[in-house]
């Protein structure tokens, strides 16, 4: 372990501890925030869970532009789950890590839950129906 100088010539001993300081300087990496792949690859190549997330989202915005609304919103959310996924099972996921590791799963999971849901209970001709949601919009449009 080594001394940390900064631009003052003052140095502080090296952490042994993962608790934050006190005073915190900068900001802290998200937990997987590093490389998908190592740095010898292209720089795609390095992000490819969040280009894979991202293309998932993009053919679900085309299939919506192409008139095919219940399945691009399906291909969305499951892009969206797909990146909870890919959050839990890998040490590194690039720019996919924003937050902590359950923060991310949290959202990506219950956002692309909620998506998928969506679709499958959109009119005309809903895919699934679930009553008390039909009582919650009577009782809201009324």
């Amino acid at each position: 372990m080594g001394a940390d100088t900064h631009a003052d010539g003052a140095s502080e001993p090296q952490r042994s501890s993962r608790r934050f300081p006190t005073l915190t300087r900068d900001t802290a990496r998200p937990e997987g925030g590093g490389r998908a792949a190592a740095g010898g690859y292209p720089a795609p190549a390095r992000q490819w869970p969040l280009l894979s997330v991202m293309g998932g989202v993009a053919v679900g915005l085309l299939l919506v532009a192409l008139d095919a609304f219940r399945i691009g919103v399906l291909v969305i959310g499951l892009a969206l789950l797909a990146g909870a996924v890919l959050r839990r099972v890998l040490p590194s996921v690039g720019m996919l890590a924003v937050r902590s590791r359950f923060t991310d799963m949290t959202i990506y999971g219950l956002l692309g839950f909620v998506i998928v849901m969506l679709s499958l209970m959109v009119q005309p001709k809903p895919w699934i129906h679930i009553p008390f949601l039909d009582d919650i919009v009577h009782f809201t449009v009324r």
